[in-house]
């Protein structure tokens, strides 16, 4: 339970609420236990005289308790939303921002479908359980005690009886708490699994049905979701069994009261009016005593979402802004030097060992080597998605860890091989690489506030610019509402091509100081490729660029070349320069994949249609200029 105890941290803004929601709780519970003293009196006063006119004072107080006992349990309704709320918005909002300060490396050995299930299900139980059973617990376990008391004082052996029955209750909950909360945690845990296997099966949607596999994936779901009910089966079973004790103990206390009790009136030890309120007193704790199990069980299900949130919450943000963040020279030159630099991946996997490379500003860089060599690596230490394991990397002179990320990441950008782009317009995912208020007013209705329509087309201009600069203008002219047009999620209905230029304009339009490209061509035919690099080296006050590269035509257009093999720098120089002399490398170019190392980049790539032409929007798609838009298209690649 320490966990769950933890969240109370999330109520302390609004715990003057809580308190009065628990307040009105606790005095709902005492309003319902004073209406069977008041019943007890009724019976051996007014009754039991025949004093009649002494009844409708009797009768008023019980309806006044229970108005009182109705309009309190109201407010604590009322009272327990905003901080239940509270807490839930709170702690998705802190577990999304921790989720986004983790390092790269994070994200590698975490799916998807847990982080999904910590963040929705997870803290939902949590919020659940501070609205309702948490309260609850508390004042039927306190409802209990109090009605234990108030029997106490009317007929100690009746309250004996109802004790010694409620007595294995209480081992019998501590027992079922313990069990309970482990297929509880278990049960989550598949869950997790089960989103990330509806994720993975729906962004994969291609990939399974090109091989078939979907049968396949249908199959691990089903497993997935038997295993899932098996375990709440088991939770059920285990919530039955404890059901049916604090069902039947209760019942089996009442009719011992009733036997004693009634014996009791017979003799004269007992007076009739007591007996009742007794009786009532102790039917009114049957729904404590009831609830009892799956308040148990909503408690525990609850300790476990929190287990499984603060784990996340509690992995170490490696990568941070330092306490004392050091200002960057202006202009940033983009010189890039990376010094002693070993990176291991979580888990002791190297990926770097010893790193020393300089790279002038200004100039580009190709990084190459066999897979696994460490090339994405070193791509991911220049913007501080990672840190260096030991050494370090400078920006004109300035260690990385010195500077405040924002900072950095606003003249390093970077595209990568995977280009990731999100459910919205062409104009969101473009501007998504520059100032929030900036996108903010791009996307604003010309006239309104905080933007008008002159600097809404002065935006869209340098999105125009950018998607010029890695010719991705054509195809978007040609979509139906051009920069307007809503992708959809991934940008599926895109070719790859497509998705890469998009994601490499985003990276291009804040016109960085580094610009690091991690094969973010790799879709591309070799023309596009090779006018797209053309395009980039004559764009005005040229980034430094960082390229991880296989095509002979971008490592023969790169100042330097730098061959890495083994997590380690093998060689240096221009491509023909490491043709000449390293071995490896010209095995390495010689078998590149699908023809790259054909003389000056050349290759059966070279003569076939550009990836456009196999996208939606090519010669053969509905844009293409057999379709509806060829011919705007065709204007657009022209111009």
């Amino acid at each position: 339970m320490t966990s769950l105890r933890r969240c109370a941290v999330y109520l302390r803004p609004n715990r003057w609420l809580m308190a009065g929601a628990c307040g009105a709780a606790f005095g709902s519970m005492l309003a319902g236990l004073l209406m069977p003293l008041v019943l007890g009196r009724l019976v051996d006063g007014p009754v039991a005289r025949g004093d009649f006119a002494a009844l409708p004072w009797y009768i008023g107080g019980f309806a006044l308790l229970g108005l009182v006992e109705a309009v309190l349990l109201g407010a604590r309704r009322l009272l327990v939303v905003r901080p239940a709320t509270g807490l839930e918005t709170a702690m998705r909002a802190d577990l999304s921002a921790h989720v986004q300060r983790l390092p790269l490396s994070f994200h590698g050995s975490w799916q998807s479908g847990q982080l999904l299930s910590r963040t929705v299900s997870d803290v939902t139980e949590i919020g659940r359980f501070t609205a309702f059973s948490a309260v609850y617990l508390m004042v039927n376990v306190a409802a209990l005690a109090v009605g234990l008391v108030v029997l106490a004082w009317l007929a100690p052996l009746l309250a004996l009886i109802v004790l010694l029955a409620y007595a294995p209750m209480v081992l019998a909950t501590t027992v079922f708490e313990r069990r309970f909360r482990i297929v509880a945690r278990s049960a989550q845990e598949v869950s997790g699994d089960l989103s990330t296997t509806v994720e993975e099966s729906v962004l994969g949607v291609r990939v399974l049905k090109v091989f078939g596999r979907g049968p396949d994936t249908v199959r691990r779901f089903t497993e997935q979701a038997r295993r899932l009910r098996g375990l709440e089966v088991r939770k059920l079973s285990y919530t039955a069994a404890l059901w049916w004790l604090i069902t039947a103990l209760p019942d089996l206390a009442i009719v011992a009261m009733i036997g004693y009790g009634g014996h009791g009136v017979a003799t004269g030890s007992l007076t009739l009016g007591t007996l009742m309120a007794s009786v009532t007193v102790a039917t009114y704790l049957r729904w404590p005593a009831d609830t009892l199990g799956w308040l148990t069980a909503d408690a525990s299900t609850a300790a476990a979402a929190a287990d499984r949130y603060w784990q996340l919450r509690d992995e170490p943000v490696t990568v941070t802004d330092p306490e004392h963040p050091r200002p960057l020279a202006r202009p940033v030159r983009g010189e890039i030097r990376l010094e002693d630099v070993h990176y291991a991946h979580p888990g002791g996997t190297a990926s770097l060992r010893g790193v020393d490379l300089a790279i002038r500003a200004g100039t580009t860089v190709a990084v190459a080597g066999a897979t696994g060599s460490g090339k994405s690596t070193l791509l991911s230490l220049l913007s501080r998605l990672d840190d260096p394991t030991s050494g370090r990397v400078t920006l004109d002179g300035t260690d990385l860890r010195e500077l405040a990320l924002a900072d950095l990441r606003a003249v390093v950008c970077c595209a990568f091989d995977d280009p990731a782009l999100f459910s919205g317009t062409v104009r969101d995912n473009v501007l998504l690489g520059v100032a929030r208020e900036a996108a903010d007013g791009a996307d604003r209705p010309a006239g309104g506030t905080g933007g008008t329509g002159g600097e809404r087309s002065a935006r869209d201009e340098q999105v125009w610019q950018a998607l010029r600069v890695v010719r991705a203008d054509g195809f978007v002219s040609a979509l139906p509402e051009g920069l307007s047009t809503v992708i959809g999620e991934e940008g599926l209905g895109l070719s790859g091509g497509q998705r890469q230029r998009l994601a490499l304009a985003r990276a291009v339009l804040p016109r960085p100081a580094v610009l690091v490209l991690d094969d973010a061509l790799s879709a591309l035919d070799v023309k596009t490729e090779r006018e797209v690099q053309a395009a980039l080296s004559q764009v005005p006050g040229r980034s430094t660029t960082v390229v991880a590269a296989h095509r002979p035509g971008t490592l023969r257009q790169a100042d330097q070349v730098v061959f890495l093999s083994g997590g380690r720098v093998a060689a240096t120089g221009t491509h023909d320069e490491l043709m000449a002399r390293e071995p490896e490398y010209r095995l390495l170019i010689r078998t590149a994949p699908d023809g790259a190392n054909a003389p000056d980049g050349e290759d059966r790539a070279a003569g076939r249609p550009a990836d456009d032409a196999h996208g939606p929007h090519g010669p053969h798609g509905p844009h293409g200029p057999g379709g509806p838009a060829g011919g705007l298209a065709g204007r657009a690649e022209t111009r």
